[in-house]
């Protein structure tokens, strides 16, 4: 018998939820309420591809990958716990899936890889380790509790892929915003591709002032010509001090979109007494972000950035094509990787 949670899929231990299990049963056949992909590409979360590269280098990432999803049956970086999500073509739909799913549907799964049971088939040979999107060939399985997009016909997929990949960081950004009432914000990793969307969000949802602070002048420039903040200042989110001075009188609300770790309590410098934090990263100690706001004495709200706010896939699909400015970020980062 199946479980929309996945619980039939956990080979071990016993009794957890696939996103904490050490190992799941990967195989293609079609439970009841599942739905089986065929994987087109992976996209490895930022902070997840970055550990990976450093620790092996670009020549030893493909190897790294396949070792995890070999052993794992599910891509789960051991170090930063993170995966990433992927696109493919719907092969196979359970007759009770609730998904809405069809055969033939082009899809990204908006669920994470650590809970995603995966096998790959060829290798991941044209995969060379420069970048976090990795094409592939093999299968991953949905439950009946998993999320899908249908990939809109507008886009290109690789662009579709990399905006859904951190779509739900401008839809959280946007609920905040929106209840802070016309904040001041800042946004720690403003250049990125959550960071690029979640300035856009806050934007829409009628921040006073934007703020973006960005790690080089290269990203500061890219963030100015696209007229996203503000303000944009240059500073390395991993010093306190230097994130405090270069932002200024403190903001209301501070949206974390980096993909190294370290950064937690410049994010708390720079937001005021009564403002609120996201932490929208898998780079993020939440033991240190909760310490370091008692050790400051920092009477700031901070919210986990669980990837999922309902509507956020149409959400960020809808600004990218709204926002020329947004688009041609993403559009160049693509145009790097290829």
């Amino acid at each position: 018998m199946t479980s929309p949670y996945g619980l039939h899929r956990v080979v071990e231990p016993a009794g957890v939820l696939p996103q904490q299990a050490w190992r799941l049963d990967a195989s293609p056949e079609c439970g009841a309420d599942e739905v089986v992909v065929d994987v087109e590409r992976l996209n490895l979360d930022a902070a997840s591809y970055r550990q990976l590269r450093e620790e092996h280098g670009v020549a030893g990432v493909r190897r790294a990958v396949l070792d995890i999803v070999a052993s794992r049956g599910k891509m789960q970086n051991p170090v930063t716990g993170s995966g990433g999500m992927l696109l493919g073509t719907v092969r196979a739909v359970g007759a009770s899936s609730p998904l809405g799913l069809r055969v033939g549907d082009r899809v990204a799964t908006l669920v994470s890889l650590t809970l995603t049971p995966l096998r790959i088939t060829d290798g991941l040979a044209r995969w060379d380790g420069a970048d976090e999107q990795v094409p592939c060939s093999g299968t991953a399985v949905l439950f009946g509790r998993s999320i899908a997009a249908v990939l809109p016909d507008d886009l290109p997929a690789g662009l579709a892929l990399s905006v859904l990949d951190v779509c739900g960081a401008p839809a959280l950004t946007d609920r905040v915003v929106r209840r802070h009432g016309a904040p001041s914000v800042l946004v720690l990793g403003g250049g990125g591709k959550s960071g690029s969307l979640s300035l856009a969000a806050a934007r829409r949802a009628g921040a006073s002032r934007l703020v973006a602070l960005v790690p080089t002048e290269r990203e500061a420039g890219a963030v100015r010509d696209a007229g996203l903040a503000d303000v944009v200042v240059v500073a390395d989110a991993r010093d306190p001090v230097a994130v405090a001075e270069a932002v200024g009188a403190p903001v209301d609300v501070t949206v974390v979109c980096v993909d190294v770790p370290g950064c937690e309590h410049g994010a708390i410098l720079a937001t005021a007494d009564g403002g609120t934090v996201v932490f929208f990263s898998m780079a993020t100690s939440f033991s240190a972000a909760a310490l370091g706001a008692e050790g400051l004495a920092a009477d700031v709200e901070m919210l986990v950035g669980n990837g999922y706010v309902p509507g956020h896939a149409a959400f960020a699909l809808d600004l990218l094509r709204a926002e020329p400015a947004v688009r041609a970020l993403f559009e160049h980062r693509q145009t790097r990787q290829a």
